[in-house]
């Protein structure tokens, strides 16, 4: 070689070919290393020759190839091969070099790679990156965190392959310690949930409940796109809604009701529960999936109840309330999102700049979206704030929305079309806003049936008692 690698990137599935090619277009020279070395040819047959590539077919081979200290770059599968690549590198790399996992890893995992390696004189970096194959290729969204003094030796490279938002800055900046990165990621996994199943719930209501072709609802996205519910999800969905197959029939209507996850999501529910944390939209948008993929006893219940199919007179209102509705809902989503980093920011002690993790995600991303500056601005100017809610743009958005979401959830309900994600945000907007909840009498039955005690409203706050309800 002339030149040693800058970086080595080790797996070469489609998000690894994609992010060596954007390390490599940006000034880089890219070692490239698959576990089947056939991969690791045909990769620089199709793409790789005449580039500042050097494939390497030997463990030995990456570290023989990189300048010091080196620096490698995982995207393979979460879990156990995360663990077995490193355990091979650690045997031929060197103190101070760096080992960045660019996966879907469990933040926990993360955590106790970072302390392992840590005690091993390396440094460990777990990197969240969204955008799928376009995004690696072309710019994604980049969440850093781990073992800070990592950050200098890779900040320029990260900077000029991740994407820009229309302000010119990169999105990327430095989460915080540990698994912070991956976490980060984790519930921008999970906001993508609640944000796919709001926008799919909407579809199914105009084409279920209103009876409007692919073609018109396509227009009714794009047209939602150029409003304040722009997003990247807005619109890809208007562009999958027209797309037709060589018969000219529309592909949607093709596709089984079924989807599937890879466990991001199902992640932020379990992080969420451990911290004490309501994030309804999100969880019911998990159990989604879980229920889509019973298909077969859905196709079988749906014959032992039978429900009437009404399509309702198509209104314009009926779209101003529609787009309302999912404004709304989108804005709870996205405000259970925050809270759980709020939570794990303080429970963790990683002290996330929340107005930067939003700074993030506004380009590359899946979930990045219009009103991303809003929740920049509401963090800027009270870093400390509770809840979005106390925001004055969401106070002002939500209010505006609320009778829409009101009416759009009982037609539903009405007319037996679930909406659960719709009404799960609604819900939650009832409840984290009503002075009074029923958990007075939940706490009641907890201390009739376990002496469980409860605290007492005429008292302050920190005082349990137990009564003895068999004296009634």
């Amino acid at each position: 070689m002339e030149k040693r690698s800058d970086i080595a990137v080790i797996g070469l599935g489609v998000m690894g070919q994609n992010i060596a090619q954007n390390f490599e277009r940006n000034g880089y020279v890219v070692t490239v290393f698959n576990h089947h070395p056939e991969i690791t040819a045909q990769f620089m047959e199709s793409v790789g020759n005449g580039r500042n590539f050097f494939p390497a077919f030997t463990p030995k081979q990456i570290i023989e190839s990189l300048e010091r200290p080196r620096k490698i770059f995982l995207m393979i599968k979460a879990g156990d091969p995360v663990d077995e690549i490193i355990d091979s590198l650690l045997s031929i790399t060197d103190y101070g070099d760096l080992i960045i996992d660019g996966g879907n890893s469990y933040y926990k995992d993360t955590e106790r790679r970072c302390k392992d390696l840590e005690s091993k004189g390396r440094i460990f970096i777990g990197c969240g990156v969204s955008g799928g194959a376009e995004g690696a290729l072309n710019g994604p969204a980049m969440m850093p965190g781990g073992m800070k003094e990592g950050w200098p030796m890779v900040k320029d490279m990260f900077e000029k392959i991740a994407a820009k938002a229309p302000d010119g800055t990169p999105c990327c900046k430095w989460i915080g310690p540990g698994g912070s990165g991956h976490f980060v990621k984790m519930v921008h996994n999970g906001i993508e949930y609640g944000d796919i199943q709001l926008i799919s719930e909407t579809y199914f209501l105009l084409k279920k409940l209103f009876g409007y072709t692919n073609e018109k609802m396509s227009d009714i996205f794009k047209n939602w796109n150029d409003s304040k519910l722009s997003s990247y999800l807005i619109d890809i969905t208007s562009k999958i809604l027209q797309f037709k197959e060589g018969d000219g029939k529309y592909l949607i209507d093709k596709i089984l009701d079924v989807a599937e996850q890879k466990g991001t999501g199902a992640w932020s529910v379990i992080s969420a529960t451990e911290l004490d944390c309501s994030i309804s939209v999100i969880t019911e948008s998990v159990t989604q999936r879980f229920l889509s993929s019973e298909k077969a006893l859905r196709s079988e219940l749906s014959y032992t109840y039978p429900r009437e199919n009404i399509i309702l007179k198509h209104e314009k209102n009926h779209i101003i309330e529609l787009e309302k509705a999912l404004y709304g809902s989108k804005l709870i989503c996205y405000t259970q999102g925050f809270c759980l980093l709020k939570k794990a920011s303080e429970e963790y002690n990683w002290h996330l700049n929340l107005s930067e993790i939003a700074s993030i995600w506004r380009a590359g991303c899946i979930i990045r979206s219009v009103f991303l500056e809003n929740i920049i601005n509401a963090y800027q100017k009270d870093a400390h704030l509770k809840s979005l809610l106390d925001d004055i743009f969401f106070i002002t958005s939500l209010k505006e929305a609320l009778n829409s979401w009101k009416r759009i959830s009982e037609l539903a309900m009405q007319h037996e079309i679930a909406i659960p994600a719709h009404t799960s945000a609604l819900n939650y907007f009832y409840s984290i806003s009503s002075e009074f909840l029923p958990a007075n009498l939940i706490q009641a039955q907890r201390d009739y049936f376990g002496s469980h005690m409860f605290e007492r409203n005429d008292t302050t706050r920190g005082q349990f008692f137990h009564n003895d309800w068999k004296k009634i």
